[in-house]
């Protein structure tokens, strides 16, 4: 066999295999043995059908299958043994000429080969790169602190809507008149939320009413913009609910006014556990110290942009194969078509450019990953998976049983391993740039996403 790899532009690779019968002829034979033994043909017992039968019959489909993986086999050993760095996978060119497998080697397979522009990067403590700071306020720990009274408070009854009450009442359809209308709509314990109307005439309907009320309200008015809404509101199907325009009366039968949670000792228990804040100091000294964790692994995710942003500019523009990458994308996207391919192509080729600066830094930072870190992303995301319920304090074994669930999943194990491997760059990169830390509040540090 032979393997000749062109590359005169360093980017636009074209990979002739040249493959003779003695490369393959000895796995053929044995092939055809296999079949033999397994060949099924009447008039012969099994592994007594003469040779040149089963050649006649699967010799070629044999010589395929042989030079199909014998081409593949060699083609990557190539690649790697050459360290040619490949993007997407090779492509029969269009140079190729038919080959037939009938006629007497030797055969030639030819490729094209999409490779990465080169790249020579290196960053050290000269470079300088951004480094935002979270400032932990009294603001933010008061927002914080009211969040988890709100999540562990409750409705209670009340006898007079103020602002944010809910309401449950009995709608009955009125007819011109203004009378209740025979055969007419009739919902019971239709729910309304009077500060999420955003007709404000039709909210005002509801200002200083009491239990018992009765409202003449006009639902179409209310949710105007939207019929799911409306439909939802008056327990009816969308369809019917584009030909209600009438009014309602709205009998007030039930005002449930939230109430947050008291700041005290079950708040803190249900928090962070039984006993283990004793006091609202102390509670407000967990909150700082968790706002400030969450700060820090913001501040490294907007670190790790910046890097990007100074490492892209420091390698400046690079030149793509793009036409042999379009033909690599259409390939792997065959049910989308060419226009998904066009208006995709620039976006993956900012990826590109970022994977190989990234996979350059890996490299020089000397990165490798371990199953036990992609188990503590896993771990990780598992407890913000749970914090968002607000339970900050569940048991490790629930944890440790999650995380496993989650990694059972092929589709979430790449995302993870993408991730461990960010945690490692960005603290191995926090080591190797000097930061220019800059103290900012959560606000100032919300518009820097903004502003992208």
């Amino acid at each position: 066999m032979n393997i000749k790899f062109e590359n005169p532009d360093k980017i636009n690779g074209l990979m002739t295999i040249t493959v003779e019968e003695n490369d393959y002829k000895e796995k053929v034979e044995k092939s055809l043995k296999d079949y033999r033994k397994k060949a099924n043909i009447p008039g012969f017992r099994p592994g007594m059908v003469p040779m040149g039968l089963i050649k006649k019959q699967f010799g070629t489909a044999a010589k395929m299958d042989a030079i199909n993986h014998l081409v593949g086999e060699e083609m990557y050993k190539y690649i790697n043994d050459n360290k040619i760095q490949m993007l997407g996978e090779p492509l029969p060119s269009e140079k190729q000429a038919p080959q037939d497998l009938e006629k007497e080697p030797p055969y030639e397979f030819i490729f094209d080969v999409a490779v990465a522009p080169e790249i020579n990067l290196e960053l050290t403590n000269k470079d300088k790169v951004n480094y935002y700071k979270i400032k932990v306020d009294d603001k933010l720990i008061d927002e914080h602190v009211n969040m988890y009274a709100n999540r562990s408070g409750n409705y209670e009854k009340a006898e007079e809507y103020q602002d944010n009450d809910l309401l449950k009442g009995d709608l009955r359809e009125l007819d011109v008149d203004g009378n209740t209308k025979d055969g007419g709509l009739t919902v019971e314990e239709a729910v309304v939320f009077p500060k999420y109307i955003k007709v404000e005439d039709q909210q005002k309907l509801f200002e200083g009413a009491k239990l018992g009320d009765i409202i003449t309200i006009n639902p179409r008015k209310m949710y105007q913009e939207s019929d799911a809404e409306l439909a939802s509101f008056l327990k009816i199907d969308k369809e019917q609910a584009k030909d209600v325009v009438a009014d309602f009366s709205y009998q007030i039968t039930e005002i449930s006014r939230f109430t947050p949670a008291k700041v005290d000792q079950k708040l803190f228990d249900q928090v962070y556990g039984e006993g283990n804040i004793k006091d609202e100091k102390d509670f407000r000294e967990h909150i700082a110290a968790e706002i400030s964790k969450q700060n820090e692994a913001n501040s490294d995710w907007r670190f790790l942009q910046d890097v990007r942003e100074y490492c892209e500019k420091k390698v400046g523009e690079l030149t793509f194969p793009e036409e042999l990458l379009k033909r690599v994308m259409m390939n792997n996207n065959k049910d989308k078509g060419a226009e998904y391919v066009e208006n995709n192509f620039a976006d993956s080729i900012k990826y590109l450019k970022w994977h190989l600066i990234k996979e350059q830094l890996v490299a020089q930072t000397n990165i490798k990953i371990e199953d036990a870190d992609v188990k503590a992303v896993a771990k990780d995301a598992a407890r913000m998976q749970f914090a968002q319920y607000g339970m900050a304090n569940v048991p490790d074994e629930y944890i440790e049983n999650y995380a496993d669930e989650m990694l059972k999943k092929r589709e979430n194990v790449e995302p993870m391993v993408d991730r461990a491997i960010d945690i490692k760059l960005i603290s191995a990169l926090k080591e190797l740039v000097k930061l220019n830390e800059k103290s900012v509040s959560v606000e100032e540090f919300n518009k820097l996403a903004t502003a992208e």
